[in-house]
C-alpha cells in the first residue's frame, strides 16, 4: 500500500488557489494515489481478500490540530457544507452493502462476502470487509466537522436503493455494477479534490478516505471488466443515463443521483474556479483509469477471478 504523502506540514507546499495551482496540484496527487502499478496491487489484492480479508489500518490522526487555517481555495463554509453533504451520503453503508450482496449474492458469493458479509436467517453474522473500511468514514467526517465547528452533527437518515430483482440477475448485476463503480468513483474524485485544497491533518485525514475509496472503486471496476467483457463506452454510457421503466424513484439513473449530490455538496454556492478544478478532476481521473483499465486483458484478469461470469449481452430494457 502506499504511503503517506511527505509534504503535509511544506510551507512550499500549501494547496494553491487558482485554477493553474489545483490543476498542477491534482496531477500530482493522481500520479502518486493513482498510479498503474498501484491500481493494479489493488486489484491483485482482491482475490487474496476473499479468503482472508484485512481491513487496512488508518495512519495515527492528531484530530486536535485540525483548524480552520489548514483549508485553503474553498470558502470555509462551503467546505463545512461539503463535509456536511459527505456525512450524510456515507452514513448508511449497511443499507449499501446489504443492497449490493443481494445483487452479487447468486452470481459471485465470494464478493457478495466481501461487500455485504454473511446473513444467515435474516441477520447479518459477519459484517464485510468493504463495509469493515467504509464505515469509519462518517466518524472521521464528523470529527472533521466537530473540530472545526464546535459543534456535534448527527447524520440525516435516508432512503437506500433497495434490491429489486427483475429475474435476470447478470443484467441486474451489471446495472447495479456501474452504479456502484460510478459511486465510488465519484468520492474518489471528490476526496482527492479536497486533499488538493487542504493541509496539515485536515489533509492527512482525507488523505486516508482517498485510499479507501480508490481502493474500492480499483476493485470493483477490474471486477467489472472480467464479469462483462463488453464494457464500451457506449454501453456503460446508455445504462448508466437510462432511466429504466420498472425503476422506481428510489432506484433512478444516474442523473438523477449526480442532481441529488450537487444539492447535497451545496454545488450552487461553489466558486467557479472550485467548479472549474472539480470538473477537471473528474476528467482527468475519468481519463487515467480508462487508460489502466485497457491493460486489463481477458488473459490477465482470467488468471486473477477464472472464467467470467457469462458472456451473454446485458439487456438495456
Amino acid at each position: 500500500m502506499i504511503d503517506t504523502l511527505q509534504f503535509h506540514l511544506s510551507t512550499t507546499d500549501l494547496a494553491g488557489q487558482n485554477y493553474g495551482q489545483i490543476q498542477e496540484r491534482v496531477k500530482f496527487l493522481v500520479k502518486h494515489y493513482l498510479a498503474k502499478e498501484e491500481l493494479g496491487d489493488r486489484l491483485q489484492d482482491l482475490p487474496l481478500q476473499f479468503n482472508h480479508p484485512q481491513p487496512r489500518p488508518w495512519q495515527g490522526i492528531d484530530w486536535q490540530s485540525i483548524n480552520l487555517d489548514q483549508i485553503v481555495g474553498i470558502n470555509p463554509e462551503v467546505f463545512l457544507s461539503i463535509i456536511l453533504g459527505s456525512i450524510d451520503t456515507e452514513a448508511p453503508i449497511r443499507g449499501y452493502t446489504q443492497t449490493s450482496r443481494q445483487y452479487l449474492n447468486t452470481l459471485h458469493p465470494q464478493l457478495a462476502r466481501f461487500v455485504g458479509g454473511i446473513v444467515e436467517n435474516g441477520s447479518l453474522v459477519e459484517i464485510g470487509l468493504w463495509e469493515k473500511e467504509e464505515r469509519q468514514h462518517t466518524p472521521a467526517l464528523i470529527k472533521i466537522y466537530t473540530q472545526l465547528t464546535g459543534k456535534k452533527v448527527t447524520p440525516n437518515v435516508r432512503a437506500v436503493r433497495q434490491y429489486q430483482p427483475s429475474g435476470d440477475y447478470y443484467t441486474d448485476l451489471y446495472i447495479h455494477g456501474l452504479h456502484r463503480v460510478a459511486t465510488e468513483y465519484g468520492a474518489t474524485c471528490l476526496y482527492l479534490w479536497l486533499v488538493a485544497h487542504t493541509t496539515g491533518q485536515l489533509q492527512m485525514v482525507l488523505e486516508e478516505l482517498v485510499k479507501d475509496e480508490m481502493n474500492h472503486m480499483t476493485k470493483f471496476w477490474g471486477f467489472g471488466v472480467w464479469a462483462f467483457p463488453d464494457n464500451s463506452l457506449l454501453k456503460i454510457g446508455r445504462t448508466l443515463i437510462k432511466q429504466r421503466p420498472i425503476y422506481s424513484k428510489s432506484r433512478s439513473s444516474l442523473l438523477g443521483t449526480l442532481s441529488r449530490m450537487s444539492e447535497v455538496l451545496n454545488w450552487q454556492h461553489w466558486s467557479l474556479t472550485n467548479r472549474a478544478t472539480f470538473t477537471f478532476t473528474c476528467i482527468y481521473i475519468l481519463n487515467h483509469l480508462w487508460s489502466w483499465s485497457k491493460s486489463l486483458t481477458p488473459e490477465y484478469l482470467q488468471e486473477l477471478f477464472g472464467e467470467p461470469l457469462t458472456t451473454q449481452e446485458p439487456q438495456i430494457l
